[in-house]
């Protein structure tokens, strides 16, 4: 596993270089925004753990100009427990959001989780593509298309998208789409779906494509 941490404290960064150097993984270190987004535009990483907090350029700004050019799975970590910053930080397209202070046993077991849910995604499918109507989401290559016009979509995005695209006109538990999705046991608000739903249905011109169901969550379906 090939890991660039782009983290300014020194104690924080020590930590964990040594955890994941201990299951000899390959950790390189970043002090800056800027020079994380350096050298993650060189390729070849397995997972970014991105500090908020950084002198430069906040978390979110990096997060920001990173999905402008690679997929490259994104773990924040940030002492920001709010609601707010993590919404905002998985809206950019962030895969997971990690709270400080946490357990390396728990940064390991996330790490695993985004890596094994992104190499997945990117195997090789005989149904890579998934037709609803007049919309096609191309499974193997991230890149769903409407009337034959791309659809500029954060990973994230994408991932909600295709999900119910797997399964049109079934209506999906809230609790189940975060958990298949985000590839974790979700304690707390659903809000951050909700918000990812809304930016999905924007960019599909129209909020009728994916169905709000009282009570239990959402459905994709072409409009009439």
């Amino acid at each position: 596993m090939k890991v660039l941490l782009i983290e300014d404290d020194p104690s924080i960064a020590g930590a964990i270089v040594d955890a994941l150097e201990a299951v000899s993984w390959s950790v390189t270190p970043a002090r800056s925004g800027h020079d994380g987004l350096e050298l993650l535009a060189r390729g070849g990483w397995d997972v970014v753990l991105l500090d908020l907090g950084l002198p430069d350029l906040d978390g979110t700004d990096v997060t920001r100009v990173a999905r402008q050019t690679t997929n490259t799975p994104i773990i924040v970590i940030s002492a920001r427990g709010d609601e707010a910053d993590r919404v905002l930080a998985l809206e950019l397209g962030a895969d997971d959001y990690l709270v400080k202070p946490f357990g390396m046993r728990e940064l390991l077991a996330r790490i695993r989780a985004v890596h094994r849910r992104f190499s997945v995604a990117a195997e090789p499918s005989e149904e890579s593509t998934l037709t609803v109507g007049q919309l096609q989401v191309d499974v193997r290559q991230r890149r769903a298309f409407l009337e034959g016009t791309e659809l500029t979509l954060t990973p994230k995005e994408f991932d909600v998208l295709a999900y119910l695209a797997a399964d049109p006109d079934t209506a999906h538990r809230r609790e189940t789409i975060l958990q298949d999705v985000w590839d974790m046991n979700w304690y707390g608000s659903t809000k951050t779906l909700d918000a990812h739903v809304a930016s999905v249905r924007k960019k599909l011109g129209n909020p009728d494509w994916i169905q709000a169901v009282r009570g239990v969550g959402f459905r994709l379906h072409e409009p009439q």
